[in-house]
């Protein structure tokens, strides 16, 4: 059965950044993409994620309000709201 979509929300899209706040209902996804710059991610609403990689594995993760962390370009993967209720982030990619 097919996942519904995340919601991507742009917020900020200038030369140096780009913020995209993501909004994931229970069992929603990004699909399958590859990030084109590093990029931070803020927590808006505590959750947890799926993350599917390329290679078939997944892993789970706890992210909690406000918390941020970080990743370098070239990260491939589908991420998908594993909990309950609604998962929101600000997805905020190093573009210039």
């Amino acid at each position: 059965m097919a996942r519904p979509a995340a919601t991507p929300t742009v917020r900020i899209d200038d030369d140096r950044v780009k913020a995209t706040e993501w909004a994931f209902k229970p069992g929603a996804e990004t699909g399958w993409h590859t990030h084109e710059h590093d990029y931070v991610v803020v927590t808006l609403v505590s959750g947890r994620l799926l993350i599917e990689m390329p290679d078939g594995s997944s892993s789970t993760a706890d992210l909690t309000q406000g918390i941020p962390y970080a990743r370098k370009v070239g990260v491939e993967h589908n991420v998908i709201n594993d909990g309950d209720g609604e998962m929101r982030f600000l997805e905020v990619e190093i573009t210039g």
